[in-house]
């Protein structure tokens, strides 16, 4: 009888769980912040220049803007590679399209190697409230916002300004959904 060890997949597809709140002036001027489950900073924004409410650099732990996110005057968004330079590589659009007291929706609409706008397959839907928000890509989740409850007896909700981001199995780059969540929760009460 031969015992031996399990195999296990080297690139096992589970979801990801990062964490976001809001950090203080100190650790990054007062923006988005996502930890992953040991506290270790994934990412943050950063806000150029300084207290800009238009535009938004998404950063990595080492310090590399990857993302400089920037609102136009008609309330749309765009994605950009790297930071704020004279020469910048579009990568995503975002609209809003449903703007309720309790619901918002945005389409996202990628950008093609021609550099024009790709057909919006990306979605994003929810409550800016509660925390809670779906990316879809078609019919697909790729990841998902929600508020952090604590075990016990009663449930009952963990701190408003630090919730979860579940970021599903699939080929979507982390950046690229961390960027939409920051669209998606600009210029709610909670912080950025």
């Amino acid at each position: 009888m031969d015992i031996s060890a399990p195999e296990f997949q080297a690139n096992l597809q589970i979801p990801i769980d990062l964490f976001v709140s809001k950090s203080s002036g100190a650790e990054g001027g007062g923006g988005l912040r996502f930890t992953d489950s040991s506290g270790n900073l994934v990412f943050r924004v950063e806000r150029q220049p300084p207290k800009s409410s238009y535009k938004r650099v998404l950063v990595d732990a080492s310090g590399n803007h990857l993302i400089y996110i920037h609102r136009n005057q008609n309330g749309s968004w765009q994605g950009f590679k790297g930071d704020d330079s004279e020469e910048k590589e579009l990568l995503f659009r975002v609209e809003k399209t449903l703007n309720a007291f309790n619901r918002t929706e945005f389409k996202v609409f990628p950008i093609g190697e021609n550099g024009e706008d790709s057909k919006s397959d990306f979605k994003i839907k929810g409550s800016p409230f509660y925390r809670s928000c779906t990316i879809y890509k078609g019919d697909s989740i790729l990841a998902q916002t929600s508020l952090m409850y604590k075990l016990g007896i009663q449930k009952v909700l963990v701190w408003r300004h630090k919730f979860r981001l579940t970021i599903f199995p699939g080929s979507v780059d982390h950046a690229f959904i961390a960027a939409l969540i920051v669209i998606y929760f600009h210029g709610r009460k909670l912080w950025i």
